[in-house]
């Protein structure tokens, strides 16, 4: 491609205009992202810190060593079902209590696979404004692409509102001759908030009484840190017979890779025949399905129970720490988001590891942050709404409350210093004001 050619200059050009606007994404320093960094690590999804767990790792030398395949995968599942591939579904579906389960390569991989062939002509698809990506685009290719609407972030007078409008507005819904699917997360990635699952299901009850109305929930970042032996929120509210598919990923607090839908077994056949992100693909490789197997043997032993629990408590213990540090510093350069200013959740929540410290200037905050030995990423627009930048703060369970403490006082010191030199330069335009009105007369 050369450099004067039109593409060059198109994708040149788009990528300047992201600069100017400080949202172009790039690779972070390998040096403060691998395992072996002396960073503390406040910003990978290694929730319960099982990357570094060495009884984990034995655990996968271990049945690695013994597997009868390990490397490779042969392929498509369709062309090649592997006895470990298969096994594993056999134990997801049985650990989560789910009709049937089906493997995937990716959170990502099984959202725009279920979302771009399960809902049928004259189907509609429901969504929090806040879905991850992969829902999106997997609703764009499917056959409800022109009936898709977001409802706004976990709020339920918005979510019924819509709902009656879209039953009013499609006959077909009401009299239950087609479909109306509601995608939600069950733990958000960027706000750490969680979805009121029961007053989705009860509303979602309420308005389609005929059965019709069908729940889907992504539990990524809730795998293996909430609900009985990790199973998810879905399980610890005991909704797994109102929910229509759940989603878990490996690649997060479980330290592997991959994913699992669950749901019943007609669904599941009809992703086998349908879904192009699963049968066009090459499947996990066998050593990927061991080291998943692997991980939920920390789950069914209780070992990550007792990481989980860890876990929640320095999450609560960092947000009771920082709180009365910010009552000095104005809200826009430094906050907590609303759901965490106060000391109780008013819908009674667990804790989240993901916490996001809002602030009008995330790129500087997480550089002053890096340079003091910690790691904390700059989330901006687009992945966060417009006016919603933060530095999102991931705990795991083998940070410290020392390790908090530090990255509280590290936060609260960059305001500190930020409001100071604003104060400064403002002195420095009065006076230079001054100057040149004297020089005036």
């Amino acid at each position: 491609m050369s450099e004067g050619s039109s593409l060059n200059v198109k994708l040149s050009a788009a990528l300047a205009s992201r600069d100017e606007r400080w949202i172009r994404r790039r690779l972070p320093d390998p040096n403060t992202s691998s395992s072996g960094s002396p960073l503390i690590d406040f910003n990978s999804n290694d929730y319960l810190s099982l990357s570094s767990s060495q009884i984990l790792r034995n655990r996968f030398l271990k049945k690695l060593s013994e597997a009868p395949d390990v490397l490779g995968s042969g392929g498509s599942r369709l062309l090649v079902n592997g006895r470990a591939h298969n096994a594993l579904e056999a134990r997801l579906s049985q650990f989560f209590r789910a009709e049937a389960a089906l493997l995937f390569n990716s959170g990502f991989d099984a959202n725009v696979g279920f979302f771009s062939c399960v809902p049928q002509p004259g189907d509609v698809v429901v969504y929090d404004e806040y879905i991850h990506a992969s829902v999106h685009d997997g609703i764009r290719a499917s056959r409800a692409r022109d009936a898709h609407y977001a409802f706004s972030h976990n709020s339920m007078p918005s979510f019924r509102r819509l709902l009656n409008r879209i039953r009013e507005e499609r006959r077909g819904l009401e009299a239950g001759e087609n479909s109306i699917f509601v995608a939600v997360e069950s733990l958000y990635s960027m706000d750490g908030t969680f979805a009121p699952l029961e007053e989705i299901v009860s509303v979602l009850e309420e308005i389609f009484p005929r059965g019709n109305g069908y729940l889907v929930v992504d539990e990524a970042h809730a795998t293996g840190i909430y609900g009985p032996e990790g199973r998810g929120r879905v399980a610890q509210l005991g909704l797994e017979g109102k929910v229509l598919a759940r989603l878990h990923t490996f690649g997060k607090a479980l330290a592997a890779t991959g994913a699992v839908i669950l749901t019943n077994t007609l669904i599941r056949d009809y992703l086998l025949n349908y879904a192009r992100s699963l049968i066009y693909t090459t499947s996990l490789s066998f050593a990927n399905i061991i080291a998943a197997d692997c991980s939920f043997d920390l789950l069914t032993d209780g070992m990550a129970q007792t990481l989980a629990n860890d876990l929640l408590d320095l999450s609560a213990y960092f947000t009771q720490y920082i709180r009365p540090h910010l009552v000095r510093i104005p809200p826009k350069l430094l906050s907590l988001p609303e759901h965490l200013r106060d000391d109780i959740s008013l819908n009674h929540d667990p804790p989240s590891p993901i916490i996001p410290i809002m602030t009008s200037h995330p790129r500087p905050l997480s550089a002053y942050l890096l340079a003091l030995g910690m790691n904390a990423r700059p989330i901006t627009w687009p992945t966060v709404p417009k006016g919603k930048d933060r530095v999102r703060v991931c705990l795991h369970a083998g940070n410290t409350r020392e390790d908090v403490e530090k990255l509280a006082h590290g936060a609260i010191r960059w305001a500190q210093e930020t409001l100071a030199e604003e104060e400064r330069k403002d002195r420095r335009i009065e006076m230079n004001g001054k100057v040149f009105l004297e020089s005036k007369l």
